[in-house]
């Protein structure tokens, strides 16, 4: 029995599927970096550093040379004679590849044992004598910024990373004395791990007779990487061919150029060779990039009315060692100045100052587009604490400031055109689902016997698809991306991208697109990502880009060929141009449809009778520039339950209503909104790296790291409303981050206004249940059941 989906500019394309298992996502082939095996391939592991901060003394690595199976052993000292001690970030800072003086953080790649495998590689490993002078770890960013804390970088003078700021200050300071309260919050949003199914890791293969280097690798942006790799190495990038097969999971955590990517690379031009190189599962998290840390200042002003009228935050964040977010060049905090969110408020500045620690590069844009997450997390806090104090219900409080749709386009405070919403309907219904006014009778009642039961709300807004090349790069590369489609004699399909799926289902939409616009069977078409020797040049899959961008150019790309269909349509049916119709993959002269010629008859012609001056083929090919971002947006409400004995919360309840404008496929949509839900949950309730004042890690394995399981999970509630964009080829917006961006408020803000009663203002993420416990034990509430 087939499942017809609705049309596009309800819910979805029209494509008919048969099942939900036959959505084709890219996850579950089984060709991972890990899978493949060359001949004569040789392995690599790292030697790390057990310090925080340390000088490196001596290296002895005789012991190590004597091992069966050795085949080399790589310093950072003959790296820097290389020219490869240090590389280029994406945001334009260096990072040590291998260090030749000093460690930086706890985890550091150190020395490579290249060996005929990884066994002896590790066996190796284990004999090299390093002698270490231990320095005074940088740990926390405030006292980095300090004038007498210890420098973080060898090559820096102080450990200040950058100084931005966004919005009017006079302005808002003015508006901020004018107002008749004003309420204030400390945040901390706490150091993740992207903890993607699949380790990071590089197959590096020189061809000495062609001069040709081709990586595998777990990367989410291959030709960015192949253009940094040209860069650094000087070799041609012609010659240089990244693949990017199946990747388990990204998350942004993958878009970086790690030192094994570079040391696996001069290995095997050095070795002329195969070399592999694998994280385990620990290695990762203790050295690949993390995301969030932020520590957040945020003020509301407000009249006693409940309008909201000024903005004010200041962040410090913590980046590292070395300052390699992925966020375009013209936007050092990423585009936290999303933080206005959904309200309509007059003036906003916002401050942001990034420090070097002894720690791993941070600030990555762990499944949000460059930070906001933290962005929203800060809105929704401080509105859901602006109602507590003015004893208004948060969902009133928010629809008496959202910005209304006759006011789109919308400029914000802070300079972003917001291209369409509609904020309380998506509340409304999220209010409706949940019942919501019954619930707070129900927490009435509770209350009056002492139990403890929250309620919060989150209303977020998403900004993704960078973007317009004006304003969005990444290492000077403008962010537009890509599509090749390519219709065989046959009428059959290969499309090829700029962009890299995770798992998030780009078989299926992508090709959903161009079977809608020409009428071609989805099983006739095949699409292609992550091979930059045939793929078309792309910015990669981070940020929500894929449909925003690509899906666009998929869009744009079959226009294009549906336009010189028709005259090759025309042709064949001795007809003028403009008298041909197109419906469902047929072309027929205007009021005769039984006279028609199919797409497939159209895709032979091209080939084999093209109309005169008009070149033979079918195909095309787009980059495509977005005129705007896009701004997807929600409404989620939490419901949860608190145990006095024991500090435990329970989401009792989830419901999500999302606008992703037009959807082009209902179950991938309902997948990314459900994964992203849980990451979250997990993000709220469960995880965080932490470090001592030694620099040690807390945090550096799953033992330590808790992830969300199948127990742990929530059931989610989704609904949608549907704002197309405006600007948009298909009227889309994106949705694979935007979960991730509303849950943790809506979280925090459930379990906060449980407790607000207890006089509890806020919590910071994760909320363990001894946090929560402990509060209860000092406000004199905890059970002793």
């Amino acid at each position: 029995m087939e499942e017809t989906l609705p049309p596009i500019g309800v819910h979805g394309m029209g494509h008919k599927i048969r099942r939900k298992e036959d959505v084709r996502f890219l996850m579950g082939k089984g060709t991972y970096v890990d899978d493949i095996k060359l001949p004569n391939m040789a392995y690599l592991v790292f030697v790390r550093s057990p310090y925080a901060h340390a000088k490196i003394k001596k290296i002895n690595v005789e012991k190590a040379k004597s091992i069966p199976g050795v085949i080399d052993i790589i310093t950072g000292e003959e790296l820097d004679k290389a020219g490869l001690a240090w590389i280029p970030t994406l945001m334009g800072d260096k990072m040590m590849v291998l260090p030749t003086d000093k460690v930086v953080f706890q985890g550091q790649e150190v020395v490579a044992i290249i060996a005929e495998d990884k066994y002896a590689a590790m066996d190796a490993a284990n004999q090299v004598e390093i002698e270490y002078e231990p320095l005074e770890p940088v740990i926390d960013p405030k006292k980095a910024l300090e004038p007498n804390s210890p420098i973080v970088r060898p090559d820096k003078k102080s450990n200040l990373v950058f100084r931005w700021e966004a919005g009017n200050k006079e302005v808002t300071e003015k508006i901020f004395k004018e107002a008749d309260i004003v309420v204030s919050q400390d945040f901390y949003y706490q150091r993740l791990h992207v903890a993607y199914m699949e380790p990071v890791g590089s197959i590096a293969h020189y061809d000495p007779v062609s001069g040709k280097l081709t990586l595998w690798m777990t990367t989410q942006a291959p030709h960015v990487v192949r253009t940094v790799f040209s860069m650094v190495t000087k070799i041609p990038e012609n010659k240089i061919r990244i693949v990017s097969p199946d990747i388990g999971g990204g998350f942004g955590g993958k878009v970086y150029v790690y030192p094994g990517y570079v040391v696996s690379a001069y290995a095997s031009v050095k070795l002329g060779r195969p070399v592999k190189w694998i994280n385990t599962r620990s290695e990762d998290m203790r050295s690949t990039a993390f995301a969030r840390d932020f520590h957040i200042h945020g003020e509301l002003a407000a009249k006693k009315d409940g309008t909201i009228l000024g903005l004010r935050i200041k962040v410090i964040s913590d980046h590292g060692a070395f300052y390699g977010d992925a966020n375009p060049s013209k936007f050092p905090a990423g585009l936290f100045s999303i933080c206005t969110g959904a309200y309509d408020i007059k003036a906003a500045y916002v401050e942001v100052t990034g420090a070097y620690t002894n720690k791993p590069a941070g600030g990555i844009a762990y499944r949000c587009s460059f930070r906001v997450t933290e962005a929203s997390y800060t809105i929704e806090r401080l509105v859901d604490i602006l109602a507590h104090e003015l004893h208004m219900d948060p969902a009133e409080l928010r629809l008496k400031n959202f910005i209304p749709p006759e006011k789109f386009p919308y400029r914000s405070a802070l300079g972003w055109t917001y291209d369409s919403g509609n904020y309380a309907s998506a509340l409304k219904k999220a209010m409706e689902k949940i019942g919501y006014y019954e619930l707070r009778k129900e927490q009435e009642e509770k209350r009056k016997k002492g139990e403890l039961m929250g309620i919060g709300i989150s209303t977020f807004v998403e900004i993704v698809g960078a973007g317009p090349a004006d304003l969005f790069d990444i290492v000077g590369i403008k962010m537009f991306d890509s599509a090749e489609i390519r219709i065989h004699p046959t009428g059959k399909v290969i499309a090829r991208f700029g962009t890299r799926a995770q798992g998030q289902g780009h078989e299926t939409t992508y090709a959903q697109i161009i079977s809608e616009i020409l009428g071609i069977p989805v099983e006739d078409i095949i699409v292609e990502e992550g091979d930059t020797d045939t793929c078309p040049y792309g910015l990669g899959t981070y940020a929500s880009r894929s449909t925003p961008t690509a899906g666009a150019a998929a869009a744009v790309a079959s226009r294009k060929i549906l336009d010189k269909a028709k005259k090759i349509a025309a042709h064949l049916l001795e007809a003028r141009e403009e008298d041909i119709v197109f419906e469902k993959g047929k072309f027929y002269v205007k009021g005769y449809p039984d006279k028609y010629k199919t797409i497939q008859d159209v895709a032979l012609a091209a080939y084999t009778n093209p109309p005169p001056n008009v070149e033979a083929g079918l195909e095309a090919v787009t980059y495509y520039n977005p005129p705007n971002m896009t701004f997807p947006f929600g409404a989620y409400i939490c419901v949860v339950d608190i145990d006095k004995g024991t500090g435990q919360v329970k989401v009792r309840r989830f419901v999500a209503v999302d606008d992703c404008g037009n959807i082009i496929n209902p179950v991938i949509v309902d997948g990314q909104i459900m994964g992203a839900l849980t990451m979250g949950f997990g993000t709220a309730f469960m995880e965080e790296i932490r470090y001592d004042e030694n620099g040690n890690i807390y945090g550096g394995s799953f033992a330590e790291y808790l992830i969300p399981t199948a127990v742990e999970t929530p059931k989610w509630e989704l609904d949608k409303t549907v704002t197309p964009s405006p600007h948009h080829p298909l009227g889309a917006k994106g949705v694979g981050e935007s979960a991730t961006v509303g849950s943790p408020a809506a979280f925090v803000n459930a379990v906060v206004d449980a407790l607000w009663d207890l006089g509890v203002k806020h919590i910071d993420m994760p909320i363990w249940p001894w946090k929560v416990w402990k509060v209860l034990k000092e406000k004199g509430v905890a059970s002793d059941e």
